[in-house]
């Protein structure tokens, strides 16, 4: 018996670690599969031994709320819901009674109040008892209406979710690839606990109702559905349901399956409520769970492969993630052979080894993980050097989970914003090389330094097999690779990455020296400070990068792979000397934004980027819009012209 106690402890201490960094912490320290497992564990261990401990996820609902929201008690407590994975345990449940099988949405639950027609409150579910006011930021939801026509005091429950459409567009909007979120639902939490509502607004957070709490005078006929009906009426979107008894619900769980593979919206399993209102209240709730619904979660399709390699991926933060390379096996229709196994603990955990058999499935359906390690053979080495340059690496243990370092500074993965700068449009200008696309190249030894870009074409096979890409992909980036070669000197220069030194700085410096190569190199700090817009600092950053017999080499083999652009200093007429144009809204006559900054460059004058007293002209095609930079310049007295205008005006094109 005191063994059984010591053990269910350890499984409260697990279970509460993982829901805690889940729920408050937005990271993942164990896969639902593990969690479910350990849950049901435990909920065995309690039947058996007659203990519930203080502190077990099986009647604690959640955690302490976390933020400077205000908080709110809730009228009456949101209990979680008791689970099943096997449909003729829902049959049996709902027997002749009919009931509405629905989605079980994977966001942040809320409860929202209107009084006079109006949205009054909105609070998060919190830890079931105590939530946090995000009234403002709901009011920003794409999809709440902000007033109804009934004019009683409304409560009603739903789930707050940010589409997976909205969450990969949000992500292929962040260049940092260490930056993009992990998943819909830690995305979505964060939004909606915003305390600026302006970041709330942006993320499109959706609202779906779910529960009608409170709404007098209203009669509903004793029906559930009947209520999410009404709602529907008020202007409410409700989670899609559908009327079921024991003689159907199978169908439906079927049909609900096949939807969620192609659902646009994250749900992890289903919800059965009982449409008879007055039946549900006669049952209560236990201490843990409420008697009238109960959640169903997909038994996972799970399927037996080996184990054939663990590859570790560097990214820039330093950070080595293991991911398991399995022989392919086919899961929810697709097929599949590789899964992240997150850090070291759960490397640990799962006791992993090449050659193991090992079981895999899919989160949700959706995300491959590992389930369980059959052989569990733990023969699997951390690497002590990092798979990118070889440097030692150092496991670190960070909130009780351990992970993997490269200690190396000078790391290529750790210089990911070196080499995005490289390509960038201010610089090289090659496309199709975004941090995501240079981290998976740098990750298998394409890149190592910046020449190594123009040589990519020896991975040819390796690239067009890569996933994301394909042979018109890999065309497209060898045309922009090309492309990049006739460069302008000060482009260069810029991409090098020199402390201090901007593209601005960079035509400046060019021009001084009259595009002279050797020039610029072997410049001295003096003569760098004697250029008009040059100063101390720049000029040392200067100084110091060529002083370095490593970055020489780079640049010499920068110079053996481009072509410099030639640039006449002498005769070019510096017409804009000495003035100071904005550019702002869409052009029609030059390329880009770009071009025209480079020809005013070219030409003796500054661009800047917001309009003040020093500013010339602002160009732009739509001089009369009521826009910020319009507005300003108008009250500055500064013409604002178009593009033609400009063009007319000063004779260039």
């Amino acid at each position: 018996m005191q063994n059984k106690m010591v053990y269910m402890k350890s499984l409260v201490e697990k279970l509460n670690a993982a829901s805690r960094a889940y729920y408050q912490e937005n990271r993942e320290i164990m896969s639902n599969f593990e969690y479910d497992a350990l849950y049901d564990e435990l909920l065995a261990l309690e039947d058996e031994t007659g203990t519930v401990l203080s502190d077990s996820p099986t009647v604690h609902v959640g955690y302490e709320v976390l933020g400077e929201l205000p908080k709110e008690a809730h009228d009456s407590p949101m209990l979680s819901l008791d689970k099943t994975k096997d449909v003729q345990a829902l049959k049996s449940w709902t027997g002749a009674h009919k009931s509405l099988l629905s989605w079980k949405l994977d966001g942040l639950t809320i409860v929202l109040t209107y009084k006079d027609g109006a949205l009054f409150k909105a609070v998060t579910r919190g830890n079931g008892t105590v939530g946090e006011v995000i009234t403002n930021n709901a009011r920003v939801f794409k999809n709440i209406p902000h007033k109804i026509s009934y004019k009683g005091e409304l409560i009603l429950r739903g789930e707050a979710v940010i589409k997976y459409s909205d969450f990969e567009k949000i992500n292929e909007a962040i260049d940092d690839v260490d930056a993009k979120y992990k998943n819909p639902r830690n995305l979505c939490s964060g939004s909606v606990r915003q305390l600026n509502n302006e970041i709330t607004k942006k993320r499109n957070v959706h609202f779906f109702a779910f529960t009608l709490v409170r709404a007098d005078g209203v009669d509903f006929k004793n029906s559930r559905m009947a209520q999410m009906e009404w709602l529907k009426g008020l202007g409410f979107d409700v989670v899609e349901y559908v009327l079921v008894d024991e003689n159907n619900i199978e169908a439906a769980v079927a049909d609900f399956s096949e939807k969620i593979i192609h659902n646009d919206f994250p749900s992890d399993g289903l919800v059965l409520t009982y449409d008879d209102i007055a039946y549900s209240q006669t049952l209560g709730m236990t201490a843990k769970f409420p008697r009238d619904a109960i959640a169903f979660k997909w038994a996972d399709e799970v399927r037996e492969t080996t184990l054939v390699d663990v590859e570790w991926s560097a990214s820039r933060t330093g950070l080595i993630n293991p991911v398991a390379v399995f022989e392919p096996v086919e899961l929810e229709g697709t097929s599949v052979s590789r899964a992240s196994v997150h850090n070291v603990s759960i490397v640990k955990s799962l006791k992993l080894g090449i050659g193991d058999k090992i079981e895999v499935y899919k989160a949700n359906m959706i995300i491959p993980q590992i389930a369980k390690n059959i052989t569990g053979s733990g023969s699997l080495e951390i690497p002590e050097y990092c798979p990118v340059c070889g440097g030692e690496t150092q496991v670190r243990t960070e909130n009780d989970v351990s992970v993997l370092f490269c200690t190396n500074p000078d790391c290529q993965a750790k210089k990911i914003k070196s080499f995005a700068l490289f390509v960038s449009r201010d610089a090289l200008n090659i496309e199709g090389l975004s941090e995501a696309t240079l981290e998976k190249f740098i990750q298998r030894g394409f890149i190592k330094c910046f020449d190594d870009i123009f040589t990519l074409d020896t991975h040819k096979e390796a690239i067009i097999n890569m996933e994301g890409f394909g042979e018109k992909s890999y065309e497209n980036l060898m045309k922009s690779v090309e492309k990049s070669k006739n460069v302008r000197l000060a482009n260069l220069i810029y991409g090098l990455g020199i402390l201090n030194v901007g593209l601005s700085n960079a035509k400046l410096i060019c021009k001084a020296f009259d595009y002279d190569v050797e020039k610029i190199r072997h410049a001295s700090a003096e003569a760098l400070t004697e250029i008009d817009g040059i100063g101390q600092v720049i000029a040392d950053s200067v100084v110091a990068y060529f002083s370095d017999e490593k970055n020489n080499e780079i640049f010499d083999r920068l110079l053996s792979h481009v072509d410099i652009v030639k640039e006449q200093s002498e005769g070019t007429e510096m017409i804009f000397s000495g003035m100071t144009f904005v550019i702002t809204g869409s052009l029609n006559h030059f390329e880009n934004r770009n071009a025209l900054k480079t020809l005013i460059e070219d030409k003796g004058g500054k661009v800047a980027g917001s309009v003040s007293s020093k500013t010339a002209y602002l160009i732009n095609n739509d001089s009369t819009s009521a826009s910020s930079k319009n507005k300003k310049a108008q009250s500055l007295n500064i013409p604002i012209i178009t593009e033609e205008e400009f063009m007319e005006k000063f004779k260039v094109s």
